[in-house]
């Protein structure tokens, strides 16, 4: 090893954590070229990019406590073992991504035993929606935050006074183009000028049941409004047979939108939208798409929730805008009436949909679509850390 060379240790924790660290090491690596090298934790695509990882990424990558408790001896054991290559061989940076239970696990423990590794924190945890107090905890053991979402770095810096930098969210390198709109219509039958209403009812068993039929019924309302109304379901496998049954019931029958292109193309076809709550608001409001927003849940989890959530909306364009410019329509308010009373303004000329369109074009520019690609950002903060000169 030179002494011009950089080492850079990253820990992932599952399948998107491994998408992004290797994004980040292939716009590294494109400034340094061979004078960085990676270890770490990490999946397939980080090894493509040429990571030996300390051990398989899947032994990590459980959810939820039935997956965790038996595997929790190895978990415990890959957390001393990732510790203790950190301290062992020193590196430049240690850039922790996501899977908060592991990854800062781990990063605590290396400040401890070797305080003067700068560690970064590549996704935070949403402590901003709850447990705010985790943002000060942070602190004593970050040296950076690289933000996906804009309004982060300002909550990071009041809240702890922790560096933190907006670098953007991967979705962003995900937007449709109109041609991969118009190719879907013609692959499923879609008119090029009917309109198209996206149901997005979740990616969870007990999301899609409480959403699908509610969705089904507010389809056939807006439709009764809106004629040649054409509606589309993108389905992600794991609730596949569930959706696939249950609009068997439909009053209208939707168009079902398998795979990752097929749900580019179904965006990119996209007039308005209903979806449940999550990421996804995001992924609509940077593809440009009018919405509303449908939730529901265990009544006891509901309570729960308002008890700790301290954001005054679920919705993460209208955190990222700061005010209500979408519609969310959670627990007894969620309504097929109200939803489709929504809905119906936001397809077709309407000054609703226009402004809905406006609204959505300002987020777009605060998340800094048509920018450097959040890779290449999230990139230049590391080259900053090293001490090298960010890309152009």
């Amino acid at each position: 090893m030179t002494m011009t060379e950089h080492h850079v240790m990253l820990v992932v924790g599952e399948t998107s954590g491994d998408t992004l660290g290797a994004a980040l090491m292939t716009s590294v690596r494109e400034v340094l070229g061979d004078k960085v090298r990676f270890s770490g934790v990490g999946g397939p695509r980080m090894e493509a990019e040429g990571l030996s990882s300390i051990f398989p990424m899947t032994d990590i990558a459980v959810m939820g406590p039935r997956e965790v408790i038996p595997r929790l001896p190895l978990i415990l054991r890959r957390m001393s073992e990732t510790t203790r290559h950190a301290v062992e061989t020193r590196p430049d940076l240690v850039v922790i991504i996501d899977s908060p239970d592991f990854t800062h696990t781990v990063a605590k423990r290396i400040h401890k035993k070797a305080p003067e590794i700068p560690i970064a924190n590549y996704v935070s945890p949403s402590v901003w929606a709850w447990r705010r107090g985790r943002a000060k905890a942070m602190a004593t053991y970050l040296r950076k935050v690289l933000a996906l979402l804009p309004f982060e770095p300002a909550f990071f810096r009041a809240e702890a006074g922790l560096d933190c930098e907006y670098v953007g969210h991967p979705a962003i390198e995900k937007i449709a183009s109109p041609e991969e709109g118009a190719t879907f219509r013609e692959q499923k039958g879609i008119e090029p000028d009917a309109p198209v209403l996206l149901a997005l009812p979740g990616s969870r068993t007990n999301e899609v049941k409480r959403l699908i039929g509610l969705m089904g019924e507010t389809a056939a309302q807006v439709a009764a409004h809106h004629k040649g109304l054409r509606v589309v379901i993108p389905v992600v496998p794991h609730v596949q047979d569930l959706v696939v049954q249950a609009v068997k019931d439909w009053p209208i029958e939707p168009v079902l939108a398998f795979g990752d292109d097929e749900k580019r193309g179904a965006f990119a076809a996209t007039t308005a939208a209903i979806a449940a709550s999550g990421t996804v608001s995001l992924e609509l409001g940077l593809a440009g798409i009018p919405m509303v927003v449908a939730y529901k849940i265990d009544p006891i989890a509901a309570w729960t929730v308002s008890r700790f959530l301290k954001v005054p909306t679920v919705v993460l364009v209208n955190l990222i805008l700061d005010r209500p410019a979408v519609k969310e329509f959670l627990q007894h308010n969620c309504k097929s009436e109200d939803l489709s009373t929504a809905l119906i303004p936001l397809i077709g000329d309407t000054k609703e949909r226009q402004q809905a369109l406006v609204d959505l074009a300002e987020m777009r520019e605060l998340m800094g679509v048509g920018g450097p690609s959040p890779s290449i950002r999230a990139a230049n903060v590391v080259l900053q850390m090293l001490g090298e000169k960010p890309a152009a």
